[in-house]
């Protein structure tokens, strides 16, 4: 493992009263050949004083994790995490409910016993550039298999969480006796504090490879019962000709992986990950409760009329009980609601006034992350496949850039200070003319801040000539 070379001089003053060791994500990321930035050490064979008396020459330290035997060292904007091996009991119900005590005389299969999962259970000797591996995980990486590390893991409800989204970052399958494990402390659920909840779902959200993978997770863990809205999608049916993947729950699974794949994906900014990725986890949520089998078109078949704005509230209700930002909710049920807008009412092209009003629906989302939405629902649907579906989505982002407003939604030409400009004292009657002005610019009727001025005039004109008595 290539390491900071101001981590390899810590580590060798270690070396000379202890046992240092790599240790967690740092390892497992280093055998997956994925960049290494976090670095964890854990500390053998010395008390807590000494590691802090080796560690305080090397930069600031942070020991508020005293009692568990965690030091935080900071070294020019990195922090780093030493610790001692420790021990721990259940002493209490939930995530917290954990008595810690530090035990460096713990051996390296004992330290590694404490773990979540084995392949976060390898630790790394970087002397003798040696991996230490009792519980296998390095086979179980390689299997792309997540597997406890011990009878522990039940004791702490928020693991099962980790492997929803450790399985979605990393390409993992469950192990069916970690997932028969996790089926018997489904019931500890409640026993979690929102804020770690919505932690996991965040990891989930903007660093997941396939996430799918969650899902799963979720569904043979049983912890699926605890996101109703998610839960609901399994079973629900879809009609073969047009979804012949399966039930919505399938479709879904299947458009976040697509979603994934896109070459937007990876380089947007974290927070448009987690909008685009809850955006299409939520796309369908409506279908549930509007599907129906129905006759269309003279053949009876699987319909959900409706189901995007019916999926608006649900998307609301699931953001809140995973405790997601409150400023997430409004762009993601936007999505939602509009993720459809390319198949109903807008003839074969899409009009100015069409893509100005569906951009000011969207704000504070776009129509370039609705056109990802809604690429990620296109391609969900394997093996059928729709260019002509890619194409109109193609024709909505084109005419949206032509207008300027594909990453951003149309701001008013026209505001108070223009109606003070031409003599107009503030009061109530401002906002109707400026209501009228929007909706006249959304129209087309004017572009520009010229074109805003004249339509104005004309407007207070035609007003006061209606006033005038014949």
């Amino acid at each position: 493992m290539q390491l900071p070379e101001n981590l390899r001089a810590i580590l060798e003053a270690l070396r000379r009263a202890g046992r240092p060791r790599l240790v967690g994500g740092c390892v497992r990321d280093w055998l997956l050949g994925l960049d290494t930035k976090d670095y964890d050490v854990e500390v053998a064979g010395m008390d807590f004083d000494t590691l802090h008396r080796i560690l305080a020459p090397f930069g600031s330290t942070d020991v508020v994790g005293r009692s568990f035997g965690v030091i935080k060292l900071n070294l020019g904007g990195r922090t780093l995490d030493f610790s001692l091996p420790r021990r721990e009991s259940k002493t209490g119900a939930g995530h917290r409910g954990f008595a810690v005590a530090p035990d460096p005389t713990l051996s390296e299969a004992e330290a590694a016993a404490r773990r979540d999962f084995t392949v976060n259970a390898i630790a790394y000797d970087p002397f003798a550039n040696q991996l230490i591996d009792p519980l296998g995980g390095r086979a179980d990486l390689a299997a792309r298999r997540l597997r406890h590390a011990g009878p522990g893991f039940a004791d702490d409800p928020l693991r099962v969480l980790r492997a929803f989204q450790l399985a979605a970052r990393f390409d993992l399958q469950l192990a069916p006796e970690t997932a028969a494990l996790a089926r018997s402390i489904a019931g500890t659920f409640a026993e979690l504090p929102v804020e770690r909840i919505w932690a996991e779902w965040e990891k989930w959200a903007t660093r997941s490879v396939r996430p799918s993978r969650g899902l799963a997770v979720l569904e043979e863990s049983g912890w699926l019962q605890h996101f109703p809205e998610i839960a609901a999608l399994r079973g629900t049916r879809q009609e073969p000709e047009w979804h012949p993947e399966g039930d919505v729950f399938t479709h879904t699974e299947h458009c976040l992986d697509a979603l994934t794949g896109l070459s937007e994906w990876g380089p947007a900014a974290a927070e448009r990950r987690r909008l685009l990725l809850f955006a299409v986890l939520a796309h369908d949520f409506g279908k549930p409760p509007t599907t129906a089998h129905a006759e269309r078109r003279g053949v009876l078949r699987w319909i959900s009329p409706g189901h995007e704005s019916a999926g608006g509230p649900l998307a609301e209700s699931f953001l809140r009980r995973i405790g997601a930002p409150l400023d997430l909710t409004p762009p993601v049920v936007a999505l939602v609601v509009s993720h459809l807008v390319h198949h109903h009412g807008t003839g074969p092209d899409f009009s100015d006034s069409q893509v100005r009003r569906l951009a000011r629906r969207l704000d504070p989302a776009t129509i370039d992350d609705l056109t990802l939405v809604m690429t990620a629902d296109s391609l969900g649907r394997p093996p059928l496949q729709s260019p002509e579906t890619l194409e109109r989505i193609a024709r909505l982002k084109s005419r949206a850039s032509t207008l300027e407003l594909e990453k951003s939604a149309p701001r008013p030409l026209i505001q108070g200070r223009d109606l003070i400009a031409l003599g107009l004292r503030p009061g109530p009657a401002f906002k109707p003319v400026l209501d009228r002005a929007f909706e006249a610019q959304l129209d087309g009727a004017f572009t520009d801040d010229a074109g805003a001025r004249l339509w104005l005039k004309r407007e207070l004109m035609a007003g006061e000539e209606a006033k005038t008595p014949a």
